[in-house]
């Protein structure tokens, strides 16, 4: 569940600048979980050779919250670390962002890139959608949708978030 939470703390960043109105955290039938956004999706450019510059934050570690004694909690009661964290916790993690004009999607598998992003289809919805599997060499145990749905009944700010449950 805490890295559930992580990425709904870093859809909810972008949400408190306004972008972002509505979140969707779905958990899918083969035990992977999405968090997807109507963000402005991330502002980045293709370099000289057409390849997208991406932001390292699902790579790098968040010094805002990553082994800060400072960090705030999320609702599970642990501190945030930071989408690094999250990257590194699982068998594998697919971002994709959207803007009106652009969209690339970047996988990860156990916190490292693998490959370069990717373009897939523009002019859509805006938004980021973080879709992982956490690893089951870490995790043993299936998301406790009640537990979830109780945490993120504690979240208050300006985004709406509905959890879709597909695995039934």
């Amino acid at each position: 569940m805490h890295l559930v939470l992580e990425v709904l703390a870093y859809a909810l960043d972008e949400a408190a600048e306004g972008s972002t109105r509505e979140i969707c955290v779905t958990l899918h039938p083969d035990g992977s979980v999405s968090v997807a956004d109507d963000g402005r999706g991330t502002d980045t450019r293709r370099d000289s050779e057409g390849v997208w510059v991406v932001k390292p934050v699902i790579a790098t570690r968040d010094v805002r919250f990553f082994g800060e004694p400072s960090a705030p909690s999320l609702p599970d009661g642990l501190p945030r670390e930071g989408m690094s964290v999250v990257a590194a916790l699982t068998a594998w993690l697919v971002h994709t962002n959207v803007r009106h004009d652009t969209a690339w999607s970047a996988r990860y598998e156990k916190g490292v890139p693998v490959g370069l992003p990717v373009s897939v289809g523009a002019g859509g919805p805006t938004g980021t959608i973080v879709h992982l599997m956490p690893d089951p060499t870490i995790f043993d145990d299936h998301l406790d949708v009640d537990s979830l749905s109780a945490s993120i009944a504690t979240i208050e700010g300006p985004a709406t978030i509905h959890l879709v449950d597909e695995r039934a």
